[in-house]
């Protein structure tokens, strides 16, 4: 009997909020969600998600540090920083970055900015982008009425919405060959 692939869901209270296996029951699914984390909470913790050796890493974080208005250079400097750190610590994993949701119409142009900058950044540590804002945003930037009932968390319909693009994006994601490991050249001292 082959043991499942395990997935690990990072992120904030969006996240914790997730019924993950019962969604992913094909997988060991994950929840390290943590209510009201930021991106640097989750850097804190990310020894939590490599230390379980997950085949697949999904995250998605940020949303708090728009509510302790941090820059966007910090907030996208952060993100980069845990793709760094997961790469590194799991060179073989696949991992798939979301975009931060939408919350207000507010902050639709700073949250916009972020993730163009995730986005642009994902490819060059071999990480994949799930662009969610075109099933959960309206045309104004905010979070659809219909996916929440305080602006920020989702409701049962949220979830619903995302998981339409999330479900098929982790398909695709494991459908992909594991990422190789770079290449270790030998020191001069282990060369006979």
């Amino acid at each position: 009997m082959t043991e499942k692939p395990t997935i690990v869901f990072a992120g904030d209270s969006l996240t914790e909020g997730g019924r993950w296996q019962e969604w992913f029951p094909d997988v060991e699914a994950v929840n390290l969600g943590r209510g009201g984390d930021t991106t640097e909470g989750l850097i804190e913790r990310l020894d939590e998600v490599t230390a379980l050796d997950p085949d697949t890493v999904v995250l998605l974080i940020g949303t708090n540090d728009v509510a302790n208005r941090r820059a966007v250079e910090q907030v996208v400097r952060n993100i980069e920083t845990i793709l760094v750190m997961l790469r590194q610590a799991l060179p073989d994993a696949r991992i798939l970055v979301q975009s931060v949701l939408p919350r207000g119409a507010e902050y639709a142009e700073f949250l916009r900015e972020i993730n163009r900058h995730v986005w642009q950044f994902a490819a060059t540590v071999k990480a994949h982008y799930l662009d969610l804002w075109p099933v959960m945003a309206l045309e104004d930037g905010s979070l659809n009425d219909a996916y929440t009932d305080d602006g920020l968390h989702l409701n049962e319909a949220g979830y619903e919405a995302w998981l339409t693009e999330l479900v098929p994006g982790v398909e695709r994601v494991r459908d992909l060959p594991p990422s190789s490991r770079p290449i270790r050249l030998p020191e001069l001292g282990e060369l006979s």
